[in-house]
């Protein structure tokens, strides 16, 4: 059968260095770092004491004080950057077949703050029972897209991908093969994460995961760079709006850019560390790339999963110049993690939108916090270091990969 096009209509961002879209892209354009100490609890007994929170958000800006209680942070997250993507859409809510409209979500943890409340909140009681009623509700992962399609009515496939940090990316392969089976017109898709809680950073501290860079906290994400001790971990959403491209046309939407394919692999390896030559990360892009119809010469740039670990950036540019060869240092390579830090099941979906608007903007944003030459990386790739650099971007790449060895990844194209 012959395959739909599919195009990006909305955008929406909520994460620690931009609160909107536009917000958003100011941020990586800039170089703006996220990372700043933790303000959400006490971490004098944390081996890490900062991360990269959403900062300046009030919920009741978005969300009456009923329905916010309702629902963990990381489903509000979801709420204000989808809402964000459906007006930048502009699509008519009044017209358009509900039933053809989908939502389909990622989230590597779900409601986390909410089981970790409960839990201690147990402990710290009588031993009796008294749980929330919307500690279940509140918690589950698929809640973030149920409450999208409950809010506009949208009837279509709703449900949320679970494979770790490339749980958005995956979201957006199935948004964009259901749209090309001719299955909906549209759907919004997507992740959020809201992990910055005591036991999010107290179990990747045990893990030892995470940078200790606690007395420069804004240059801790460093990716490719020769000093790296690990991530540094965020919080946000990021939201799509996906449309068959007649759709769109018809109803003279802006589009952003295509969304030219996508893949899937497993490493097969290891619960944490990435295959050591990336031989997964290798098949997911020559995945990607014959799902799409294109050659490794026709991509422009690569916004990597780049988490500034010690093993997974030099796994992933092994990857890198295996699939692209001699192209691989025509290519813009970054690593917007530098500056959001890893936003966990919405890395995928912020890292996607970085790529897109980086196509419609002709400027691709910058790798931040490199010092010190990593010996281990081919010196001839162009990891955008420091600065911003123009250039045009017909074909863009986002990767995403997970613990497990899940890996994701996306290609979106000039239209």
């Amino acid at each position: 059968m012959e395959l739909k096009r599919v195009v990006v209509t909305g955008l929406g961002a909520l994460t620690p260095i931009g609160n909107t879209k536009d917000e958003y892209w100011d941020g990586l354009i800039s170089g703006k770092s996220g990372a700043a100490p933790i303000t959400y609890y006490d971490t004098e007994k944390f081996k890490t004491k900062f991360a990269c929170e959403v900062k300046n958000f009030n919920v009741t800006d978005f969300l009456n004080r009923k329905e916010a209680r309702k629902m963990d942070k990381f489903a509000q997250y979801a709420m204000v950057a989808s809402d964000e993507a459906i007006a930048d859409a502009k699509l008519n809510l009044d017209e358009v077949n509900k039933l053809r409209v989908g939502v389909i979500w990622g989230a590597g943890i779900g409601g986390l703050e909410t089981f970790q409340q409960e839990v201690l909140n147990f402990a710290d009681g009588d031993g009796s029972p008294r749980f929330n009623p919307f500690f279940i509700p509140k918690m589950i992962a698929d809640i973030a897209p149920a409450n999208i399609s409950i809010k506009h009515g949208f009837m279509g496939p709703n449900y949320t991908t679970v494979s770790a940090c490339a749980s958005s990316a995956n979201a957006l392969f199935d948004a964009l093969n259901m749209i090309r089976l001719g299955h909906c017109d549209v759907i919004v898709s997507g992740g959020s994460e809201a992990a910055v809680t005591i036991a999010g950073m107290g179990g990747f501290n045990a893990m030892h995961a995470l940078s200790t860079r606690n007395e420069s906290p804004e240059s801790a994400s460093r990716p490719f760079d020769g000093t790296r001790d690990g991530f540094v971990l965020g919080e946000g959403a990021g939201a799509l709006v996906l449309e068959e491209y007649e759709h769109a046309k018809a109803r003279g939407a802006k589009i952003y850019a295509e969304v030219a394919g996508g893949g899937l692999s497993s490493d097969a390896y290891h619960m944490t560390a990435p295959h050591p030559e990336g031989l997964g990360v290798v098949e997911v892009m020559k995945n990607c790339l014959e799902n799409a119809g294109l050659n490794p010469e026709d991509v422009d740039h690569i916004n990597t999963h780049g988490t500034s670990t010690p093993l997974g950036d030099v796994a992933e540019l092994k990857a890198i110049s295996k699939v692209f060869g001699d192209h691989a240092k025509n290519i813009n390579i970054n690593s917007t993690k530098s500056m959001t830090g890893h936003l966990l099941g919405a890395a995928g979906a912020i890292e996607a939108i970085s790529s897109i608007l980086a196509i419609e903007h002709g400027i691709v944003p910058p790798t931040i916090n490199h010092t010190t030459v990593d010996e281990n990386i081919d010196p001839e790739l162009n990891l955008t270091l420091n600065k911003a650099q123009r250039r045009e971007v017909k074909v863009a790449m986002s990767n995403t990969f997970g613990f497990g060895g899940h890996n994701a990844c996306v290609l979106f194209k000039k239209i």
